[in-house]
């Protein structure tokens, strides 16, 4: 089955063929970076408007590295929530139009399944269940893979998501967009331990995380010796941010895989091209004898083939969709 997907949740208009859920046909990218780097960060409107004026063309390209014809399409699918909602109204009244024109079925997918769904084209042994830990710029989640379609949430963020702190405080920094990114090479080369941070203690459930106040201490930290005309040590900052953010995330992983006694963990998001965290989460994976899958970096970020991948399993769901498919800006995975 081949399905052409379509993903415009934030700053890429993606297009994809994926056929049967986890074979990459073809996965065409416009990338908005360079334009939204100027403002510091995805500016909404900006990036509606450039959705529009290159789906179009994109899918053409994607049907054209593909091989294949537009009649040899038979579905059409596309990220309708959660996302910035105009982005996300341009991908899915286009993949309502190309539905209907080629009369074929309409899939909508949720973004954050899209992103676990990648770890499908990259591991084609993989299969539910699993644990899987979503960080993305939106999202920070532990979230347990019953079956293809179902999901359900171990833990989250009670505030800012990783992705989110790791941008907000590379910005302040004077790094370029998209700042997780740019703070994660410098951190390559700075002193983990030399800027103590916190570690916020919650009440309640104990897999739920909590980043507002890391990102509120080191912004704090930059602005005191900002203020105070003392030279801070950025690499090691940058290496200090990055473990204490994996401090957060992997105990909570740790304890999701022992009270769930799942033997698979995945990573999904864009933060899980993060190189702290990934390194940590193999040694948590190795140490608890569980396997340990993590896409490459091009499937982390948003693109369309993760959208492809996981509408394959929607269809086969019997979850498809109509004309009146309408976008939604929040939306829960298990909903």
């Amino acid at each position: 089955m081949k399905i052409l997907a379509v993903e415009s949740s934030c700053d890429e208009t993606a297009v994809a063929v994926v056929e049967d859920g986890r074979r990459i046909l073809a996965d065409c990218i416009a990338s908005q970076v360079a334009l939204h780097r100027e403002y510091g960060g995805v500016v909404p409107e900006i990036a509606s408007r450039k959705h529009i004026e290159a789906i179009y063309a994109l899918a053409d390209d994607a049907l054209r590295t593909a091989g294949i014809t537009r009649s040899q399409i038979d579905a059409v699918a596309v990220t309708y929530a959660p996302g910035l909602i105009g982005a996300v109204l341009v991908g899915v009244n286009f993949a309502k139009a190309a539905a209907m024109a080629l009369d074929v079925p309409l899939i909508p997918v949720h973004h954050i399944r899209g992103h676990i769904a990648a770890n499908y084209l990259a591991f084609p042994d993989l299969e539910p269940p699993f644990l899987c830990l979503v960080v993305s710029g939106g999202h920070s989640m532990i979230v347990d893979v019953e079956d293809y379609t179902a999901f359900k949430i171990l833990g989250s963020t009670r505030d800012d998501a990783a992705g989110e702190c790791f941008d907000k405080v590379a910005r302040l920094l004077g790094m370029p967009y998209p700042g997780g990114a740019a703070l994660d090479k410098m951190a390559a080369d700075g002193d983990e331990r030399k800027y103590p941070m916190p570690h916020t203690k919650l009440s309640g459930d104990p897999l739920d995380m909590s980043f507002s106040g890391l990102k509120t201490a080191t912004i704090n930290l930059i602005h005191n010796a900002q203020q105070k005309g003392e030279a801070l040590d950025i690499p090691s900052l940058c290496a200090s941010f990055s473990l204490a953010v994996s401090d957060i995330l992997i105990p909570r992983v740790e304890q999701a895989l022992v009270l769930t006694g799942r033997k698979k963990l995945a990573v999904a998001g864009g933060v899980a091209a993060n190189s702290r965290i990934r390194a940590d989460l193999e040694r948590c994976a190795s140490e608890l004898g569980v396997a340990c899958y993590m896409p490459p970096l091009k499937l982390c970020g948003d693109n369309g083939a993760m959208i492809g991948a996981q509408a394959y399993y929607e269809y086969l769901a019997g979850n498809l969709a109509g004309q009146d498919l309408n976008a939604f800006a929040t939306m829960p995975i298990d909903g």
